[in-house]
């Protein structure tokens, strides 16, 4: 008769070495791939996020005949600036959002271009210009 111990037989050293390699193999693989989309998603929330802080800002100019002043900043759609007799806010229902680097994002009034304001997130690196995921992104 045989032992019962032979029929449980555990895996050899071989075979745990070669499962562990064909893992580390597909995260190889994979990781970056998933890494890349991560910067893509950050860009996109932050392109949603400024696109809410327009039209809140959209919403004080209604309310105010202007945007905030540079100085005021955004920090005007959650308290009242002093000269802002017709505030009507907070024109945010959640308190003002970094951008997704966790960086302010950068307001100016008058905006160039001859646009009214800019919006806009200085990417991961936190300076203005870059490529990739340190590029700005404008509203």
């Amino acid at each position: 008769m045989r032992n019962h111990r032979s029929l449980a037989r555990g895996f050899t050293l071989l075979e745990l070495l070669v499962v562990i390699l064909i893992i580390a193999m597909l995260a190889g693989y994979v990781g970056p791939k998933l890494f890349s989309k991560v910067g893509d998603a950050r860009s996109k929330t932050a392109a949603s996020q400024m696109k809410a802080l327009a039209d809140a800002l959209d919403q004080y100019r209604l309310d105010n005949g202007g945007y905030p002043s540079t100085e005021q900043g955004l920090g005007a759609l959650t308290a009242k600036p002093a000269d802002a007799n017709k505030w009507n806010g907070p024109y945010l229902a959640k308190a003002l959002p970094n951008d997704p680097w966790d960086k302010p994002y950068v307001y100016k009034r008058p905006g160039e271009n001859g646009r009214e304001f800019d919006l806009m997130s200085l990417g991961a690196d936190g300076k203005a210009g870059g490529s990739g995921e340190d590029a700005d992104i404008v509203y």
